[in-house]
C-alpha cells in the first residue's frame, strides 16, 4: 500500500502519502530514544500544565526541524517516559535543553518486541 501511494504521489497525484511515506523511513531508519524524565508529582499535573508542556515540546521540535520527532510519552507518579526518534543523543539533550526539560536517562532502543514476538 505505501509502495502503491509512493509510486503516485511521485507522479505528482498526491503529495500527503509521500510525506507520510518519508516520515515512516524516517522512522525506521533513525534512532528511537527513551528518555527518562524526573519530574517530582508528575501524575498531579493538570490537564492544562501537560498541554502547556506538550505546547513547549512542540514548539522547540519545530524550531530543530524534522530530524527530531516525539513519538509518545507515559506519565507516572514522579516521572514521564518519553519515547522520541532523533539522530543522535545529542539531539534529545539539545531538545531538553531548550525546553527547559530534565532528560535524567536518555536510552537508545536496540529492539522492539511484544506479543507477537512470542509466536
Amino acid at each position: 500500500m505505501i509502495h502503491h501511494l509512493t509510486r503516485r504521489s511521485l507522479t505528482g497525484a498526491l503529495d500527503g502519502p509521500l510525506i507520510l511515506t518519508r516520515t515512516l523511513e524516517r522512522r525506521r531508519s533513525m534512532p528511537k530514544f527513551v528518555i527518562e524524565r524526573d519530574i517530582p508529582g508528575a501524575g498531579k499535573l493538570s490537564d492544562q500544565e501537560l498541554k502547556a508542556i506538550s505546547q513547549k515540546s512542540c514548539g522547540v521540535l519545530k524550531s530543530m526541524g524534522p530530524q527530531i520527532q516525539w513519538v509518545q510519552s507515559f506519565v507516572t507518579e514522579d516521572k514521564v517516559y518519553c519515547v522520541y526518534v532523533a539522530p543522535d543523543e545529542n539531539a534529545i539533550r539539545r531538545h531538553a535543553q531548550e525546553g527547559g526539560f530534565p532528560a535524567n536517562r536518555i536510552s537508545r532502543v536496540r529492539t522492539i518486541i511484544d506479543p507477537t514476538t512470542a509466536e
